[in-house]
């Protein structure tokens, strides 16, 4: 844990300073197709300064991050980095020149240890021919104590929480030295203290001189952590200001061109007089879900609140069929419901939104109609031809969440791999669109969501509720659940520490119940 670690405020405030930037872009382009990502894109970053990226999905801020790491190459402009004009042709140019990424989407390999992943695309010493693995392990040990990670070095990555594997990819890039890092969405899945743990190592970073690329929806982090923000809206930067002079307001009208609407998110009353759909009694699993009772109404939009481990995603599991509960029972419109697969809850009329869309939502290879295609599979079979698909009727559905949603894509056949983040969570949501579910759950839902598409999501939310489907929202960002939520209830170490309802839902107190520790209460 760190030691008095820095409020994000206190970082590198004066650090744009007058003199030759560290990092120069200068009238970049990029298309795909007929497509312009990016359209003379001028950026300065100064050195040791912390430059945010804002925009809506797919406003280009990746495109610029993937020119820089060598993955896709620019059309025309130029790229400096202490005035000498650079040729990034792929990334292995990138890594000479001490560039870093560290996307939102993790990159680690489940089956291999901390030590493993870290060690990976990195020469390591060797001795009589043979990797010296103590070697190796002196510096991952000093840099996982640099980023907060107690596990052994030998824990498997599948065995950590998703934060925790964010603090690993985290270490992995400090493990040679680096002049440029990009942090896409680092806190995202992070605890307050890990978010503190992660400023630190930021603090740190820029102190050497090290250039931040910080790419976030997070405004208030952006206005408190960047000391340069550049705007991005349609392949266009369309503000270039500092931290002194911007506010969130301004922000908000560059990223979306005009105020956005929320829609309809008027909270129930009269949730206690509608029929409950779903209800656990004394739920329990190991530490991670303990006792828990809950009651989801028909129509209503119940919230899962607390801090990253403290439980909501692993009920989830449960009720989704994932895991199987070691004591406790579920009730399904008021008859017995215990899924022994995934498979089996969907049929029962349960749909769910997992946390990581990347890795448990999509299949990123495939196409949008086929993603959106994967929860009807079989109404969609041609009977006499068992492995053949309806295409058109298959077509009609996908249009009709594109439509419904507002997915940007070119085609229904356009890989998902090809689309913004907030566009991937979409189709996510949209692949359940079709079917008639009588509880919908959505972990993180706008979790790296741009602004503009968080308000559409949470506005569908309100919609489908009021369309008669139970609802739970599982969110870390405590000022959405008000927002969104009729009830929330709070979870720590496994159990239900509060429950709230209408005006009493606030940051706050969300906040307030996050920390309570049963364990300790009990004790």
């Amino acid at each position: 844990m760190v030691d008095n670690p820095p409020k994000p405020g206190d970082l590198n405030a004066s650090s744009r300073t007058s003199g030759n930037p560290f990092l120069r872009i200068t009238g970049l382009n990029k298309s795909f197709g007929g497509v312009q990502a990016l359209k003379d894109v001028d950026l300065e970053v100064y050195p040791g300064e912390v430059h945010g990226l804002i925009g809506s999905n797919g406003a280009g801020k990746s495109t610029l991050i993937k020119i820089l790491s060598g993955d896709i190459q620019k059309d025309s402009g130029d790229i400096f980095l202490e005035g000498e004009r650079l040729a990034i042709h792929r990334p292995q140019d990138a890594y000479r020149l001490g560039f870093s990424f560290i996307h939102q989407e993790l990159n680690l390999i489940p089956k291999f240890s901390i030590i493993e992943n870290l060690s990976l695309g990195f020469r390591k010493p060797t001795r009589f021919g043979l990797i010296d693995w103590k070697a190796v392990q002196r510096n991952a040990a000093q840099v996982v104590e640099r980023v907060g990670l107690t596990h052994p070095l030998d824990t498997p990555v599948e065995e950590l929480s998703v934060a925790d594997q964010w603090l690993v990819s985290i270490a992995h890039a400090l493990m040679r030295e680096i002049r440029v890092i990009s942090m896409d969405e680092p806190t995202a899945s992070l605890s307050s203290e890990e978010s503190e743990r992660l400023f630190k190592v930021i603090h740190d970073l820029t102190t050497e001189g090290v250039a931040v690329l910080y790419v976030s929806h997070r405004l208030d982090e952006i206005l408190s952590l960047c000391d340069g923000i550049s705007v991005f809206k349609d392949g266009l930067c369309v503000l270039t200001t500092d931290r002194q002079h911007a506010t969130k307001k301004s922000l908000v009208e560059a990223i979306v061109g005009g105020q956005v609407s929320d829609g309809d998110l008027t909270p129930l009353t009269d949730i206690d007089a509608r029929p409950v759909v779903l209800e656990t009694k004394g739920l329990s699993r190991g530490e991670k879900v303990v006792n828990v009772s809950l009651s989801l109404h028909r129509g209503e939009v119940l919230g899962l609140g607390g801090l990253v481990g403290s439980g909501r995603t692993e009920l989830a599991n449960l009720l989704f069929g994932i895991d199987r509960p070691d004591s406790g029972e579920i009730l399904l419109e008021g008859r017995a419901f215990a899924p022994r697969s995934p498979s089996e809850a969907i049929k029962r009329g349960i749909g769910l939104v997992p946390e990581e869309r990347r890795s448990q939502g999509l299949i990123l290879k495939d196409s949008v109609d086929f993603n959106v295609s994967l929860t009807n599979l079989k109404s969609l079979r041609i009977r006499k031809y068992i492995f053949l698909l309806n295409r058109r009727l298959s077509a009609k559905i996908t249009n009709a969440a594109i439509k419904r949603l507002q997915i940007k894509t070119p085609s229904i056949q356009c890989p998902v791999v090809n689309l913004s983040g907030g566009n991937q969570q979409k189709v996510v949501i949209g692949k359940w669109l079709s079917r008639e579910l009588k509880v919908f759950i959505l972990d993180e839902p706008s979790r790296g969501v741009d602004v503009g598409a968080r308000a559409e999501i949470h506005a569908k939310i309100r919609e489908l509720a009021a369309e008669g489907t139970g609802i739970i929202v599982i969110s870390s960002d405590n000022e959405e659940l008000p927002r969104v939520c009729d009830t929330v209830m709070v979870m720590s170490e496994g159990r239900v520490v509060g429950t709230l309802k209408g005006k009493e839902i606030t940051k706050e107190a969300i906040l307030y119940k996050s920390f309570e520790h049963p364990a300790l209460e009990r004790g």
